[in-house]
C-alpha cells in the first residue's frame, strides 16, 4: 500500500459559465459556504494526511497566491506552477513533473466539491493498482465523461461527453484522481482531441489499456462540479 502525501490542484481557468461572478477571481476561489471551493479541496486532503501541494495556477493567479500563500498557515507546504497557454488538462499534468517525481499523487480539478471522507480513501493506493479514477453514478454522463468499468470496479474505457446514439454508461467521472508518475507517460503521447485539447481522459483510457489497473472508487456523500451560477446557488441555499 502507497500512503500518498502529493496533491496536485487544478486551478487555471476562468470558468467562462460563471459570467460575471469570475470577472475578479478564478472560478476554485468562488466561495461555497463562506470559503472558496479550493480551501475546501485542500483542507479536505489535508485531512487525510496530504501535506505538500501544487497549485497550478493561470487566470488571475494573484488571487490565488495571495490566499493560500505558501501554505503555513494551513500546516502544508503549497507550490505553485503557471499554466501559460489553456490546451486542455492533458497538458496541465506535466506541469507536475518535476514536483512528484518518484511519488503517486492526487489530482484535483479545483472546482469539484467532495465529501471529506472520500479523500481518506483516495490516498491509499494498493500495490498493483496504477491509479485510481473516482466515480458517481447516474450523473448527465453528456455533460462529462463516461467511464465503462467490469466486474472488478476496473476502468475499461473513458469517453468524454458521449453524443445521443454513442454507448453511455451509467459511470460519471468525478474529476478527482490517484496516480502513479507512469501517467506522464502516456500524457506525453496525447495527441489533440477532436476540440483541439490534450485530454488527460485520454491518457487514463491508455493507461488502462496498456493493461495497467486503473479502479473506480464510487464517491460517498455530497458531490458538485461547482459549474454555473445554478449549481453555486444550489450550494449556497440556507439549510
Amino acid at each position: 500500500m502507497t500512503k500518498i502525501d502529493k496533491a496536485v490542484l487544478l486551478a487555471a481557468g476562468r470558468g467562462t459559465r460563471m459570467r460575471e461572478l469570475t470577472a475578479d477571481i478564478p472560478k476554485p476561489m468562488i466561495a461555497v459556504r463562506g470559503k472558496p471551493v479550493l480551501q475546501h479541496i485542500i483542507e479536505g486532503l489535508r485531512g487525510a494526511g496530504v501535506r505538500h501541494f501544487l497549485i497550478v495556477v493561470g487566470y488571475r493567479a494573484d488571487v490565488v497566491r495571495d490566499h493560500f500563500g505558501d501554505g503555513s498557515r494551513y500546516k502544508i507546504d503549497i507550490e505553485y506552477a503557471t499554466q501559460v497557454v489553456q490546451d486542455g488538462t492533458g497538458r496541465v499534468v506535466d506541469l507536475a513533473r518535476d514536483f512528484v517525481g518518484n511519488s503517486a499523487f492526487v489530482l484535483s480539478y479545483g472546482d469539484i466539491l467532495v465529501d471529506p471522507r472520500n479523500y481518506k480513501q483516495l490516498v491509499d493506493l494498493a500495490d498493483g493498482v496504477e491509479a485510481i479514477i473516482t466515480v458517481k453514478r447516474d450523473e448527465d454522463v453528456s455533460k462529462g465523461g463516461a467511464v465503462f468499468l467490469n466486474e472488478r470496479m476496473e476502468l475499461v474505457d473513458l469517453r468524454e461527453k458521449p453524443k445521443p446514439g454513442q454507448p453511455t454508461s451509467p459511470w460519471y467521472n468525478a474529476g478527482l484522481y490517484a496516480f502513479r508518475p507512469s501517467i506522464f507517460e502516456f500524457t506525453a503521447k496525447l495527441q489533440p482531441s477532436p476540440r483541439g485539447e490534450y485530454e488527460l481522459t485520454d491518457a487514463i483510457r491508455d493507461l488502462a489499456q496498456s493493461g495497467k489497473r486503473v479502479r473506480a472508487l464510487e464517491l460517498a456523500g455530497e458531490w458538485a462540479d461547482v459549474r454555473d451560477p445554478e449549481i453555486l446557488a444550489r450550494l449556497n441555499r440556507p439549510a
